[in-house]
């Protein structure tokens, strides 16, 4: 299991697909990309998409996503995205009260359960207190980090 902080943003693409059963369909399907802005998320987007997509596809909408760390399973299995919400628990000195702030996640697996697997695997490791506050399956097709071109 690996991760990656970055500036991510989520696209959606819009396109005809051929269906299983050979009928086209317009769909619209969600991507991320780690980008430093609108217009290279835009870019970025374009480019990776023009290998998979014969045809014409327009960029329907483009957002600065909440998490800005995503954890990358190794199981070839892991096929699903999960957005994870967790609270980091603090204890306020002053007032010897507790605190909870809220962080997002995205993570790479295969089941629910992976993924909450996943979550301990990552985070088992460091000395911060934890809740997993919600989990929830996204429609992310894929996610494509920045490469250096060579």
């Amino acid at each position: 299991m690996r991760s990656r902080s970055a500036d991510w943003f989520e696209c959606k693409i819009r396109y005809e697909k051929v269906m299983e059963d050979g009928l086209q369909k317009k769909v619209t399907e969600s991507y991320v990309v780690d980008a430093l802005s609108f217009s290279e998320a835009e870019e970025r987007i374009i480019e990776e998409m023009s290998s998979y997509i014969s045809g014409e596809f327009d960029v329907a909408d483009i957002k600065k996503a909440s998490y800005r760390e995503i954890f990358f399973a190794d199981q070839d299995m892991a096929d699903k995205w999960y957005k994870a919400k967790l609270q980091f628990i603090t204890i306020d000195e002053k007032t010897e009260k507790e605190k909870r702030s809220n962080v997002y996640y995205l993570i790479n697996a295969g089941s629910f359960n992976d993924a909450v697997k996943n979550i301990d695997e990552v985070m088992g490791g460091t000395m911060i207190n934890y809740v997993v506050a919600s989990m929830s399956e996204t429609t992310t097709m894929d996610v494509f980090e920045y490469k250096k071109n060579s």
